[in-house]
């Protein structure tokens, strides 16, 4: 690979740190050529901390890892995209992240999605929510919805209108995102079970 480690005049290019799962940035650090080297041959990451002077590998005090998982380099060669799998938090302060966000696996929208059922769920006195009100039937009531969606995703997937399949696809999974919740689950614990399967 290479590396314009050159181009600021200081032999430093920046390295993003990115978990390898949950693709949340963990922190920004800098690295040499000799660190570079270092992170290839240990497989764990090393930086040139510019106020020891030194290489400095990330754990190196704490435990706490960054295990390599894949480098990559931007398209001007003077940016590294490094992809680990952490060990505990990344951040000196005890954070997962430098930015003192919590490192979850998130899933876009469908994690706000999963935030506004929660919130439903805490709050079923809310009488204009309709997933509030199918937490208040109950479980019973949750499952069975899930069973009709199921039955019309069937129906018009042996149909030719492609909207309503999409559409009875997006109510399915809007249901079985209640159902999840209804038994004290969430999306991840699905995914969790997916990937021990590979």
């Amino acid at each position: 690979m290479e590396i314009n480690f050159n181009k600021n005049n200081d032999g430093l290019v920046p390295a993003i740190i990115q978990d390898a799962t949950t693709k949340n940035v963990l922190m920004l650090g800098y690295m040499n050529a000799d660190a570079y080297q270092k992170t290839l041959d240990t497989k764990k990451v090393t930086f040139f901390s510019r106020t020891k002077n030194r290489l400095w590998t990330k754990g190196e005090e704490s435990g706490n890892f960054l295990n390599l998982v894949e480098i990559k380099n931007d398209c001007d060669k003077d940016t590294l995209l490094i992809t680990v799998d952490p060990v505990g938090p990344t951040c000196h302060k005890g954070s997962d992240t430098c930015w003192n966000e919590s490192n979850e696996q998130s899933f876009g929208f469908l994690t706000k999605l999963e935030n506004t059922i929660q919130n439903r769920k805490e709050n079923q006195d809310d009488e204009k929510s309709y997933v509030a009100s199918l937490f208040r039937k109950g479980i019973n009531k949750v499952a069975q919805k899930v069973g009709e969606e199921a039955v019309e995703v069937v129906i018009e997937a042996k149909d030719d209108n492609e909207k309503l399949f999409l559409d009875e696809s997006a109510d399915l999974l809007f249901h079985y995102l209640i159902l999840l919740q209804a038994k004290g689950y969430k999306l991840n614990d699905i995914v969790e079970v997916l990937k021990s399967r590979e």
